[in-house]
């Protein structure tokens, strides 16, 4: 059999949350994709080897949503069939360093509140790490979140965005109830 190889890189400090105590998040993500993880904590630098492509990629994902500020049992989402991982570059958005931090700040809240109100009308799971916003969940749900998170960051106000996401969760639900 072939084995196939994916490098990445995460930030040094999410290094500790992907080796987890006494290495047991590598050893879990090993055990359920059987992968081998190779992992340079000093560089950043990650190495996954194996044989199924599918799983070799469900776990670069997982890796990838851990470096994102995800904690290891939000990142297994990834494990599941149509789930998806989408991540927001806020440099997009700007490069001054104050605004970064002030459109950070709208999609976070007061308290965590409005990214929380997110996350319960799409149900995705949303962090908020660095220069990037992240939303793990099943994809058409993920498309949501992304919209409302977008129209935040370009000053759309929250309660129209709240608004809007009700009206979208509705009409997806309909359409599942459908079958469309």
């Amino acid at each position: 059999m072939d084995e196939f190889i994916h490098e990445l890189k995460i930030p040094k400090a999410r290094i500790a949350v992907l080796i987890g105590t006494k290495g047991e998040t590598k050893r879990e993500l090993e055990e359920e994709t059987k992968t081998k993880i190779e992992i340079d904590s000093k560089e950043g630098e990650v190495r996954i080897k194996g044989t199924d492509t599918i799983k070799l990629y469900s776990v670069k994902e997982m890796i990838t949503a851990i470096g994102r500020g995800f904690n290891p049992e939000i990142a297994k989402l990834m494990l599941k069939p149509d789930y998806y991982l989408e991540i927001i570059s806020l440099q997009d958005y700007t490069d001054k360093h104050n605004r970064l931090i002030q459109i950070r700040g709208r999609v976070i809240g007061t308290k965590g509140k409005s990214r929380t109100t997110i996350e319960i009308l799409t149900d995705t799971k949303i962090s908020v790490y660095g220069k990037t916003i992240s939303v793990i969940g099943e994809a058409s749900k993920v498309f949501l979140a992304k919209k409302a998170i977008e129209n935040l960051l370009e000053g759309s106000n929250h309660s129209t965005v709240y608004k809007w996401l009700e009206r979208s969760k509705a009409k997806l639900k309909e359409q599942e109830f459908l079958g469309i």
